[in-house]
């Protein structure tokens, strides 16, 4: 029998393939498609794009003081994000074989594409390459964990989360012992199936 949870599960991944059918209504709209992952222009879309580039001293320009200032403390989150980044890939490597879970893979996670975009100049190209980065890596990070969670605690906690991730519905009610122990083993052979979420 199928549980409301299942069933809302199912209709998110449903809305998830909607999604992804706008978003190549949008790609055929604004003129690009996708090639071996890089995006390509029509030029005369490209050529409407560079025309659209702002200067980077007029950008410069109109921007605050005290966003200038602080600049620093956003870039010296990259030392942190890139350790995070190492010890993740590492874990990853030397843990999920022998578990069983399928190794999540980083380039689903981190994309770096908007440099492509003509219309951005280059700091602001370079903005983007660093949030692309960084929030792909705490997505990835987080799917990373997720599995983690998964195969060794599958538990849904007593007070709600805020944007649990898709597995979550899936783990054994708070104080539900019976589920946690007869289900624990079934959890983790979904787990491990890469079909499964």
């Amino acid at each position: 029998m199928t549980s409301p949870l299942d069933r809302l599960a199912r209709h998110i991944r449903e809305l998830e393939e909607e999604l992804e059918e706008e978003l190549a209504e949008k790609r055929r709209i604004f003129r690009y498609r996708l090639e071996r992952r890089r995006v390509v222009f029509e030029a005369d879309m490209l050529a409407r794009h560079r025309a659209a580039r702002e200067k980077l001293a007029s950008f410069l320009a109109r921007t605050r003081l005290f966003v200038v200032l602080t600049a620093p403390f956003i870039y010296a989150l990259i030392l942190p994000l890139v350790l995070l980044d190492l010890f993740v890939s590492l874990y990853q490597a030397a843990c999920f074989p022998v578990y069983g879970i399928p190794k999540v893979p980083r380039r689903d996670y981190i994309i770096l594409d908007r440099q492509s975009l003509a219309y951005l100049n280059g700091l602001q190209k370079l903005n983007c390459v660093y949030c692309g980065y960084a929030n792909g890596l705490i997505g990835w990070v987080r799917e990373v964990a997720s599995r983690t969670e998964a195969y060794w605690c599958p538990i849904k906690h007593a007070r709600r989360v805020a944007e649990p991730h898709l597995r979550y519905p899936g783990f054994a009610d708070f104080g539900d012992e019976e589920d946690f122990h007869g289900g624990l083993e079934a959890r983790r052979r979904a787990l491990r199936d890469p079909g499964q979420r």
